[in-house]
């Protein structure tokens, strides 16, 4: 599945964030450059990008090798939720109904 999300993070936070998060839920580190990371392990495998959109806004980019509404994939929107939260610490979850 295709995940993004946009935010006001520097790019740096926003890989730096995803070293830690995906990190803890035991997915290796792969292959990385200055903009990209690749994570793998038994919930799968998930591609992340990022780059600079419109000059103040960070657009984030998650490939995941899962179909449909994985353990990976909910994980990934937990993720963006963190980095809704370092952006905005004020940020409350909350059903839409």
């Amino acid at each position: 599945m295709r995940h993004f999300h946009r935010c006001s993070l520097t790019p740096d936070v926003v890989l730096e964030q995803a070293d830690r998060y995906f990190g803890a839920l035991g997915l290796v580190r792969g292959g990385a450059d200055a903009r990209s990371r690749t994570f793998s392990g038994t919930l799968g495998t998930l591609s992340l990008t990022v780059k600079m959109e419109g000059g103040h806004y960070t657009f984030v980019e998650v490939h995941t090798d899962q179909v449909g509404e994985s353990r990976l994939d909910k994980n990934v929107k937990r993720y963006f939720n963190g980095l809704h939260r370092t952006a905005d610490p004020r940020h409350r979850i909350e059903a839409g109904y």
